[in-house]
């Protein structure tokens, strides 16, 4: 099938530019030096836990190398550990899911309360994909820090009782239905507030400068570790009282990194590692980032309401959160106390893994950022322009998926598979069928693909 295709043969500058400048990437995907403080908050002067998240970072900085030479790692291990088979979910229905395959992408549709999601969530995705519960372990093994996963674990359960309700409920309910993988289920859902390992990009543009309404493009880019990036899929949530959504995520995490809902808000996290602000820089009586975002997609319709809620939840970690509604959208720079909205310039807002805001921000130079800002230069953009840039700063074996949300079509251009996915077609995957239709009718794939000359 068909889909926005981009040209392969982009040079990408990732590697270049990193080896000229490791120390200076400063939303590179670690840090070059140990930083000893949490915002103003000094080891010693931190309470047991924030001590161990500390050391966590601490010690995952010792062990950083150049980003340049980092991703040259990364890539050789990928390829050395990659399955001699290419993982591909069962399709077939449970007790009111549904997992099934549309142009190559994989949809799990899930339905009903916390319990009832928990167990579809487990005999569909879960269990099948049973290796991905060792990722978080694996995370620490590839820095030779597995030493730290006791403490690591340490920090998630004790922020498990900051998740809402029925978060827990269902996550507990999978954990009870495959009887073995608690622990790493927990970590899943709360390693990313407690130590850096996303590097992503954004472009938010809005009209009239985009003429097919706003769209917001995004990498995720994170190491696979071999096998991450087989593990892909959709999910769609249907609940009594809430806005259906849908999530580009994986087995077992139970928030949003990306996703739109039913009205066409949509969001997309970037991790953010330093800010000048005297601020906590992890809160572990927060709640966990991306189950802050599910709640975004749960409960409101535009940016603004999607504002407000996150303003009234305590939140863990430094992040840019990519909003985007109908109308249009701005980045969110957040951290434990605070948020500024960044709103668009010019009709574009780019982001990466840095605060821009005066007030948060600390050196601002990163590669992929000017890039994706000099779409400002162009009269009109459109779907395949935004594609391009994307490609253009993807971050070779690191970008394991690539989408653009389209809020006013209902519409994700989604490309997921072996990494780069940026060089890949986006499929347009029509959401109005799941959001308006019962959870098993299939969704639709625009007939016509739109092609980068």
């Amino acid at each position: 099938m068909g889909g926005i295709a981009v040209e392969a043969d982009f040079h990408n500058p990732a590697l270049s530019h990193l080896k000229q400048k490791p120390s200076r990437c400063n939303c590179g995907l670690f840090q070059a030096w140990v930083r000893l403080k949490i915002g103003k908050t000094s080891l010693l002067q931190a309470n047991p836990l924030q001590r161990v998240a500390i050391i966590l970072n601490k010690q995952h900085l010792l062990q950083a190398a150049p980003l340049g030479f980092l991703l040259l790692c990364l890539s050789s291990l990928s390829c050395s550990l990659k399955a001699e088979e290419t993982f591909r979910y069962p399709e077939r229905s449970f007790a009111g899911g549904k997992l099934h395959y549309q142009a190559g992408i994989p949809i799990l549709e899930v339905a009903g309360s916390p319990e009832e999601i928990g167990r579809q969530i487990t005999e569909l995705c879960m269990k099948p994909a049973r290796p991905l519960l060792k990722y978080p372990q694996d995370s620490l093994r590839l820095f030779n820090i597995d030493y730290l996963w006791g403490p690591m674990l340490q920090v998630g359960k004790s922020m498990l009782p900051h998740f809402p309700a029925d978060y827990r409920t269902e996550l507990e309910t999978i954990a009870e239905q495959m009887e073995t993988g608690r622990a790493e289920l927990i970590a899943a859902n709360t390693m990313f507030d407690i130590k850096k390992f996303f590097q992503c990009s954004t472009l938010l543009v809005e009209p009239p400068r985009c003429p097919e309404g706003p769209l917001l493009g995004r990498n995720l880019d994170f190491p696979t570790l071999g096998y991450l990036d087989q593990y892909s899929l959709v999910t769609i949530y249907q609940q009594p009282g809430k806005h259906t959504f849908a999530s580009v995520g994986f087995p077992g995490l139970l928030g949003v990194l990306s996703g739109m809902n039913d009205v066409g808000l949509s969001v997309a996290v970037l991790e953010v590692y330093q800010t000048k602000a005297a601020t906590t820089k992890f809160n572990v009586e927060g709640i966990p980032y991306s189950l802050c975002h599910r709640r975004v997609l749960e409960e409101c319709e535009t940016v603004e309401e999607a504002l407000k809620l996150l303003e009234s939840m305590p939140r863990t970690t430094l992040i840019n959160l990519a909003v985007c509604d109908r109308d249009g959208g701005a980045v969110f720079e957040i951290t434990p106390h605070q948020i500024k909205v960044r709103r668009a310039i010019d009709g574009v807002c780019a982001s990466t893994n840095h605060f821009v805001s005066p007030e948060l921000a600390t050196n601002t130079g990163c590669w992929r950022f000017p890039i994706l800002a000099e779409t400002r230069k162009q009269t009109e953009v459109h779907l395949d322009d935004i594609a391009n840039k994307l490609h253009r700063v993807n971050q070779g074996r690191l970008t394991l998926q690539t989408m653009i949300f389209q809020p006013r079509k209902l519409t994700i251009h989604l490309a997921l598979g072996t990494p780069p996915t940026s060089r890949l077609p986006l499929t347009p995957l029509d959401l109005k069928p799941y959001f308006q239709a019962p959870s098993t009718q299939q969704a639709e794939i625009l007939s016509e693909p739109v092609r980068v000359e």
